[in-house]
């Protein structure tokens, strides 16, 4: 996530609340050590027989399971282990609806990042999302051509990357969004499982361009986190470290990228921190 210069932000506009990011200091060990993450949040069993709603869950018309803006106010690194299972819904003009699972992620935790856009605090208008509330999309272009998408997280300059979804819903809307954006156009139709393997990718076939950014993720009326239905166990999160920072020292080999393991959606497996968490 190469960062870049530029003029300076009032931090008074869009400022998000300044909160100590030492719990995250604390999750980003030094090369080769391990160090446990924080848990995902867990909801609680409603004590009578009266439906009841999590803080977590906002109920606009016709989103019921619609996740509110109290789930994206948490440190980078547990909201990126958070992300993992929730289901992302993109609303075309037309009225369809996509529908991916997150299956991959990755945690960039502010100034102090060296991988980060913000890091060394500057703001700039490309990164301003960065720095407002959480919940709020930061989408920047790559080589000219390629969006990625971004969600802020609590902590300044603090943000998780969407690195890949395993499709659940409007599969082949997502292949023609895809295939429009192919080079060459070979004609031979995607596979579903190279549909939203990248972040990049999963951008082309949501129709997520540089219009989302700065909405709110928990208000947009296009794009919203749905709550993902639980499976019969809870899965394996693989922690390795983040794709393509090379340039950014030790950042670049902290275990800040997550993934469900065993998810054949995911963009890039890391089979040493697989052996790694086995041990």
């Amino acid at each position: 996530m190469p960062a870049r210069s530029g003029t300076q932000f009032s931090r008074k506009l869009g400022q998000k609340k300044q909160r100590p990011l030492a719990a995250e200091q604390q999750q980003s060990p030094p090369d080769g050590a391990h160090t446990p993450f924080p848990k995902e949040p867990r909801l609680e069993s409603p004590k009578t027989l009266v439906p009841q709603r999590s803080i977590y869950f906002s109920s606009p018309k016709g989103h019921p399971a619609r996740l509110g803006s109290d789930f994206f106010d948490q440190p980078a690194v547990a909201l990126a282990r958070a992300f993992l299972g929730q289901v992302l819904v993109r609303r075309l003009d037309d009225g369809t609806e996509l529908r991916g699972r997150i299956v991959e992620t990755e945690a960039y935790l502010g100034p102090e990042d060296e991988a980060a856009h913000s890091r060394g605090g500057r703001q700039t208008p490309r990164n301003r999302g960065m720095f407002m509330k959480p919940g709020t999309l930061y989408v920047y272009l790559i080589y000219g051509m390629y969006f990625c998408m971004n969600v802020s997280s609590r902590g300044d300059g603090a943000c998780i990357l969407l690195r890949a979804l395993e499709p659940l819903g409007g599969l082949e809307t997502m292949r023609q969004l895809r295939s429009a954006h192919r080079k060459g156009n070979t004609g031979r139709a995607l596979k579903d499982r190279e549909l939203c393997s990248g972040p990049s990718k999963l951008c082309q076939a949501l129709a997520i361009d540089k219009s989302f950014d700065q909405r709110d993720l928990a208000k947009d009326k296009a794009v919203w986190l749905e709550h993902g239905r639980p499976g019969p166990g809870e899965p394996a999160v693989v922690a390795a470290a983040r794709v393509g920072i090379g340039h950014a020292g030790e950042w670049a080999q902290k275990p800040l990228r997550f993934y469900i393991q065993g998810s054949p959606w995911v963009s890039v497996v890391d089979r040493v921190a697989e052996q790694d968490a086995q041990a």
